[in-house]
């Protein structure tokens, strides 16, 4: 009945909101939306199709909102511009004009009524009941600056692509002798003769010569520069900075104490064990054996119950949730056991098997806490005050430190920061509160600056100021020289170590073998079976695995170790093929993921023929002017 009705209650729906969309057609005054514009400039065209100025925008407005919601913060027009979403928009809507072009030449169109139904499908205009929701579409297209109409057209042109689309790639599968191609691909597996290689210590290799170093330095000069550090100072102001334990009285202490004493009660806990009987009879039966001297133990053992089985383990009394159980368990002694107890789960025997009593802190041990806690609660209420105070005594010309001064507020000055938040060592400056947001803003005004202070949490502020910029700049070899010397002997360390594995690779190439390679540079031989080409192998590495498969049985070759510490030279003795190779290798979501991969290199292909077909014009002029806004 519940299910009929609500059946009924989204059909109402539904068509109550598809009524609303088709009416906002003739409302909007659209009868003639499906016509293609061609009045005005476009930001893109293709023969008779265009792309208007306001579409452009409306997608790149619906991109930089799904990348925000990717990234959980809305976009600056400059980070959009670094992620490449530019980029991203005029690839879409090349790919979208030169469909309607071919969607027009076709004469193809969709009802009013199928487009209402998309957007009432579409779950960005869902409310909260997750239907469709006309405020929630209203507001998000104002948001975005979109009228509706545009809105609209844009998912017209979705649905007129979407029919060339499904008429190329719908219900197609991957074909069998691809599948197996795959299967073959991606099952076979190799085995491999290795040795590794080592690179020597780079403590063990000789210093360059100066002109060398020199010459190395020069080369790589930019990563020894310095980068611009900054010299801040800050205060920080909070409960705890300007709470006054001294100001609060025995008697308030003793007051609050005694008002908040379940705080420093710690309740008593019992540990206690359970057996649960079919009947008062058998429960009685068993509290008789109990008289008769018989152990608690010893009933559970002969009803085959372990310890674990009958032990509810420590409990409070307010935990227990059958107030039947935990009034007869709590008036027990310790190791006692209980007459039968006609539980929520029956008649049941209890053992109480320890007691922890209740335990109440005396006031002395808590004392110097409450103190400090109600000291804090006053300076919370004095918090907005103090900051106001602080604020008009630098608009009336008091330095920061000269503020916090008056305050009793501790002044930091950070020497020398960098925009990592290193100092000149390139050690992390730790202990700074609000340190991301600290960091950027000092990066983010000038010298001198009167600057807002940060919000601290709910209840607290950080003012800073930025009291010298020293500009980046390139070191002299001098400031840098043990660094440059040691990051030259490791360059010269991998660099040696390659030069001796190619030598080496190439006497296996010539028919050395392994074992007389291993034995002269006094290693040993290794042998490595089932190697995939899909195969995460930690001991390999991705790279070495790329270079395995990289020739047929019998190549040879040298590969980085995993850790990127070594050389290995290998070469291929053995590949074997998958015992079944087709489309039964594969789960069902992979042969999807294989469809969806052929239908997309099938639309990219349709594509890229149209284009040639019907070649796309950007204008820059409209787009830059269209952005501007």
């Amino acid at each position: 009945m519940l299910d009929s009705l609500r059946s009924a209650t989204q059909t109402w729906v539904a068509k109550v909101l598809l009524g609303i969309l088709v009416l906002s057609f003739a409302v909007w005054g659209i009868a003639d939306m499906f016509r293609l514009d061609t009045m005005g400039t476009a930001a893109l065209s293709a023969g008779g199709s265009n792309v208007s100025p306001n579409e452009y925008r409306m997608t790149y407005e619906q991109e930089m909102m799904r990348m925000s919601r990717q990234f959980g913060q809305r976009l600056t027009k400059e980070q959009a511009q670094a992620l490449g979403v530019d980029n991203r928009v005029l690839a879409q809507l090349a790919a979208g004009v030169v469909m309607d072009e071919e969607a027009r030449q076709m004469n193809l169109g969709i009802s009013k009524d199928g487009i209402a139904r998309m957007i009432a499908k579409d779950p960005t205009f869902a409310g909260f009941n997750g239907q469709f929701s006309a405020s929630q579409f209203d507001t998000l297209l104002r948001q975005a600056g979109i009228r509706p109409e545009e809105y609209i057209e844009s998912r017209a042109q979705v649905a007129r692509r979407q029919q060339i689309a499904d008429a190329l790639v719908e219900g197609l599968e991957t074909p069998a002798l691809i599948q197996k191609a795959q299967a073959l691909f991606e099952g076979e597996s190799r085995t491999i003769e290795y040795v590794t290689l080592q690179a020597q210590k780079a403590d063990e290799i000789a210093s360059p010569s100066e002109e060398v170093l020199k010459t190395y330095f020069e080369a790589n000069k930019s990563d020894y520069s310095a980068p611009e550090y900054r010299t801040v100072t800050y205060v920080k102001l909070e409960p705890s900075d300007i709470a006054d334990p001294s100001s609060i009285t025995q008697q308030e202490i003793s007051d609050y104490y005694e008002k908040n004493k379940d705080r420093y009660t710690t309740d008593e806990v019992r540990e206690i064990q359970q057996l649960n009987f079919t009947s008062p009879e058998e429960a009685q039966a068993a509290r008789d054996k109990i008289t008769a001297g018989a152990s608690f133990a010893e009933l559970a053992k002969e009803m085959n119950k372990s310890d674990d089985d009958i032990t509810l383990g420590k409990m409070e009394k307010v935990a227990i949730p059958d107030t039947v159980i935990a009034d007869a368990a709590f008036a027990l002694e310790e190791n006692q056991v209980s007459e039968v107890v006609q539980s929520a789960f029956g008649p049941i025997l209890l053992n109480v098997t320890k007691i922890e009593v209740a335990d109440v802190q005396p006031l002395e041990d808590v004392a110097d806490s409450i103190r400090q806690a109600l000291a804090i609660g006053l300076a919370t209420g004095n918090i907005s005050s103090v900051h106001d105070q602080i604020e008009e005594e630098r608009s009336n010309g008091l330095t920061l430190a000269e503020a916090a001064k008056k305050h009793d507020l501790k002044v930091v000055t950070i020497e020398a920061i960098d925009a990592e938040g290193n100092d000149k060592n390139g050690n992390l400056i730790n202990d700074l509160p609000l340190a991301q947001q600290l960091i950027a803003a000092s990066f983010d005004t000038d010298a001198g600056f009167e600057n807002d202070a940060l919000p601290l949490g709910n209840t607290g502020y950080l003012w800073y100021e930025v009291d010298n910029v020293e500009p980046a700049r390139d070191r002299e070899l001098n400031e840098v020289k043990d660094d440059v010397i040691a990051a030259w002997k490791g360059g010269e360390a991998v660099r040696l170590l390659v030069e001796k594995a190619n030598q080496y690779q190439e006497k296996l190439a010539e028919g050395t073998t392994l074992e007389a390679i291993a034995e002269e540079l006094g290693v040993e031989k290794s042998v490595k079976r089932g190697i995939t080409r899909t195969a995460n192998d930690i001991e390999l590495g991705s790279n070495a695995v790329a270079q395995v498969f990289r020739g047929p049985n019998g190549h040879t070759g040298i590969a980085s170790t995993s850790g990127n510490d070594g050389q290995i030279i290998f070469k291929v003795i053995e590949t074997i093929d998958p015992a079944s190779a087709g489309p039964e290798s594969f789960a069902e979501d992979r042969k999807q993921e294989m469809n969806e991969t052929l239908s997309g290199d099938l639309l990219d292909q349709l594509v890229t023929e149209l284009q040639k077909q019907y070649p796309v014009k950007v204008n820059r002029s409209v787009i830059d002017s269209v952005m501007a806004y």
